[in-house]
Order: C-alpha cells, then structure tokens, then sequence
C-alpha cells in the first residue's frame, strides 16, 4: 500500500507504476494523483495521440485492456485514466476479473493505467484484490479525521516550501473543516498571494479565505470555552446577518467537535501538554485552551452540551421540532451551551 505524498513526488520526479489503483472513501486524494497523472506523464503536444480518459459507466474492461496493449505513437508512454472505475460493470464477473489480472501481471511497459475507483474499496479476501494489492500502485484514499486536518494542512503548504503559522493553520481547520478539496482550494489562493517569505499568517487568511477576523467559528468556540456570553452572541448576530458564510450546519459540526475534545481532555490521566495535544489533536501552543474551557466545563456539562448540539442538529434540519429558523437554533443554542 503507497502513501498519497510518496506517490506523489514519484509522480513529480518521472517515476511511474505501470498500474495505478486508487480507491476509497476520501475523493481527493484519488482525484488529486489522477490530476497529477494527467498533468505530468505526456506534454501537452502528446496527449491527443497517447492519452485516454475514459468513463466507468461507459468503458468495458474489455476496452480498458484492449487499450492498454496498445503501442503510443511518436512518445515513449500511453496514459491510461479510468475516472468512476466503480461504476464498471465488470468488477464481479469473473470473465473481466480474470482480464485485469492477466494484464496486471504482464502490463504493458509503455503505458501508464490509472483506475479511480471511488466512495467504496474492493474486497482484498478475493483474488482480484489481492492482485491489485500485490501487483499496482495501490492507495487506499480514507476520509480524514478531524483531528488530523491541521496536520494534513501544514503538510500541504511544506510540500510547496511555503509556512503557516499554527493560527492561521487552526483558523482554516476549524472553518473548513474535513473539506479537503475546499481547504485545497483556498491554500491555492492563499499560495497565489503570499509574499517572498512564503509564510502564510492569520491575517493573510482573513484577507484571501473570506473569514472575519471577529466574527469566525474559532473565535466562538473561544468565546464559549471562557464563558463570554456578550461576545458569543455578537458572534451569532453576525452570523445570521451573513449565512452564506456561516453555514449553520459547519457551525453545529465545528462546536460538537469542540466539546467532544472537551471529552478527551476530561477523560485523559495525563495533564501534559505535550500529551493532550495529541489526545486532542491539535497543536501544544492551543491546549490551554482547551484546559481552561475544561475547568469552566465538567464531564457532566460537556456531556449535556453534546446533547444540546444534537438536538439543535435536528431542529435545523426541522426533525421533530416546530420550525425555527437559523438565528434563532443558535441564538438558543449559544444559551443552553453557556447556562
């Protein structure tokens, strides 16, 4: 099994697997080494004669390996990228199975084949897995967890030589969330407008992102964590006044996981910060933080907020409740979290 960065800077420096399999429930890392097929193996005068993109619901693996024995005209490689490999018909029929693992362990030397196989994983217990497993460049692409995003984050912007400061890395963690392509997106526009120094700070974030600098999901987690009730409340306003970007549903998910590494906190027996950073998973320099909202939390608090947070959940998306708009399920929200 490859690693996303590995296959990556292979990718980068020329070094191609004949067959690549990418499959799993995190769309962008399968996209994102696609693209990166697609953009580095042939220049651009070659790929109307060498390269194919072909489509699951439309492709046989017939056709697929009919290709891939072919020759590349005038180059050196043929590229091969089967976007919505999982809508292929074939996966379960033994005839097809047979066809792919006959070709994956002769493949053709000159040609480059690629299958994004999306939202699911093929069984490795079968023979067919484990010939993918053994014989392609296989990355399992899993969703990521929140706690891993600032990290997944710094590792991304360090791949480009840039920098970001651990605020200006939390302040996109916990406005984006788990996104990955939409964090990818705006590090882009980010890297696109940072100066010489290659250092991306909070301030930079607010400017290009979108975020305000007050009024953010950070800046209420804050405000509830050290019980400032009038700051909460201005924030919520400010909310309501812009929900395109605001969305009450990032809001829910970002104080939920808030409170739940609230859990972690009460929970853990070691009161390092070292260590609760990474119970928590987020940088040494914010944990107190986290432990002051703690001592202002109880386990018992903690616990009923989440319930809170669940029920605000359901009313917004009108289940079981009377209908109440927005402002108004986080308006009484902010107030049950902090009473």
């Amino acid at each position: 099994m490859a690693e996303f960065a590995q296959v990556i800077k292979d990718i980068h420096h020329r070094k191609f697997a004949p067959v690549y399999f990418l499959q799993g429930d995190e769309p962008f890392f399968i996209d994102n080494i696609l693209a990166n097929l697609d953009s580095k193996v042939l220049e651009e005068s070659q790929k109307s004669f060498n390269q194919y993109v072909l489509y699951g619901k439309e492709t046989s693996f017939e056709q697929v390996i009919s290709t891939a024995r072919k020759f590349p005209m005038m180059g050196e490689l043929q590229v091969i990228i089967v976007k919505e490999a999982q809508e292929m018909k074939g996966w379960l029929k033994e005839a097809d199975q047979q066809l792919l693992i006959q070709y994956l362990e002769n493949p053709t030397p000159s040609t480059v084949l690629a299958f994004g196989y999306k939202y699911k994983t093929l069984d490795k217990r079968t023979k067919l897995g484990k010939s993918i497993g053994k014989l392609t460049m296989e990355v399992l692409s899993k969703k990521l967890y929140d706690n891993k995003v600032p990290s997944w984050i710094q590792g991304y912007v360090q791949a480009v030589e840039a920098t970001m400061t651990d605020g200006a890395c939390m302040l996109l963690s916990e406005s984006i969330g788990n996104n990955l392509q939409r964090l990818a997106n705006e590090i882009d526009k980010l890297l696109l407008n940072v100066g010489a120094d290659k250092a991306i700070d909070e301030a930079l974030v607010h400017k290009y992102v979108g975020i305000s600098k007050e009024y953010n999901t950070f800046e209420l987690q804050k405000a509830i964590g050290t019980r400032n009730l009038e700051k909460a409340m201005r924030i919520v306003r400010y909310f309501a006044e812009n929900p395109k970007n605001n969305p009450l549903i990032l809001t829910l998910f970002s104080l939920y996981a808030y409170f739940s590494k609230l859990v972690l906190v009460h929970g853990s027996q070691n009161n390092d910060q070292n260590h609760l950073a990474k119970v928590i998973g987020v940088n040494p320099f914010f944990v107190g933080e986290y432990i002051g909202a703690a001592r202002n939390y109880n386990m018992q608090r903690v616990l009923r907020n989440l319930e809170h947070l669940h029920k605000a959940d359901l009313q917004s998306k009108g289940i079981g409740f009377t209908n109440m708009k927005e402002k108004e399920v986080l308006t009484e929200l902010i107030f049950k979290l902090m009473h």
